[in-house]
């Protein structure tokens, strides 16, 4: 296990790792224990009772955080005609057609999430060795194969967060920053476990949130009381 530095022993001492917070003394806890320099993302991370190697319990889509993450996202938008100018009055800061894909083959990396409409999937699905493994292929499950390119780019610049669970059934999701209002991250948080929740599968059985933590991207993590964080 690598050795830590001493800022984070001395905070990871304000955390009980044996307790399960309530989400509003977790919050505060997490402000209390960040030392980073720059504002550090906070996350939140689920564990599912679910079984990811079963299609009926996958657990995958999208979501509009009510204060969104704190991050400007850089949107490319693959469209042509009608659809490519919409897109570039909802805000997109890239639109295009083969030139975006030939700069993509070529390297260019330059965004963070990718928008298409569906005719042009054909053209875009030629890059999936390239944007698989980055995670930045376009899905219908996330919106962002459609083609409704003003909802899709505006959501994910109001603060549209993707969740996806892993192969061990958690989901990793952001929710913020450490300079945000503490109301605003269990807003946030709350916002993301109600969409879980809503997800369930119905094949899944047992208990289906299983426990919750919430860390900061230096900080250590701190557990939450499941029954703090659903309705």
């Amino acid at each position: 296990m690598p050795k830590r530095g001493k800022k984070f022993q001395e905070a990871a001492k304000l955390v009980n790792s044996q307790e399960a917070y309530a989400l509003t003394d977790a919050i505060e806890l997490l402000k209390k224990a960040s030392f980073a320099k720059f504002d550090e993302t906070v996350e939140v991370a689920f564990r599912l009772g679910i079984d990811v190697k079963k299609a009926d319990q996958q657990i995958r889509g999208a979501t509009v955080l009510p204060h969104g993450t704190g991050k400007t996202q850089r949107v490319l938008v693959f469209a042509k005609g009608e659809k490519a100018k919409e897109a570039e009055e909802a805000g997109a800061d890239y639109v295009g057609e083969g030139d975006y894909i030939n700069k993509i083959n070529q390297g260019w990396f330059d965004f963070d999430v990718i928008v298409a409409t569906p005719d042009m999937m054909g053209e875009v699905g030629k890059l999936g060795r390239v944007l698989g493994p980055k995670g930045l292929m376009p899905n219908p499950k996330t919106g962002t194969v459609s083609f409704d390119v003003t909802k899709a780019v505006k959501d994910i610049k109001a603060g549209k967060v993707e969740y996806r669970a892993d192969k061990t059934g958690n989901v990793h999701v952001p929710i913020g920053k450490v300079s945000f209002d503490s109301v605003k991250l269990q807003e946030n948080l709350t916002a993301i476990a109600d969409v879980l929740v809503k997800a369930k599968p119905a094949a899944s059985k047992g208990t289906y949130m299983k426990n919750a933590s919430v860390t900061s991207s230096m900080g250590p993590g701190i557990k939450l009381d499941v029954a703090s964080i659903v309705s």
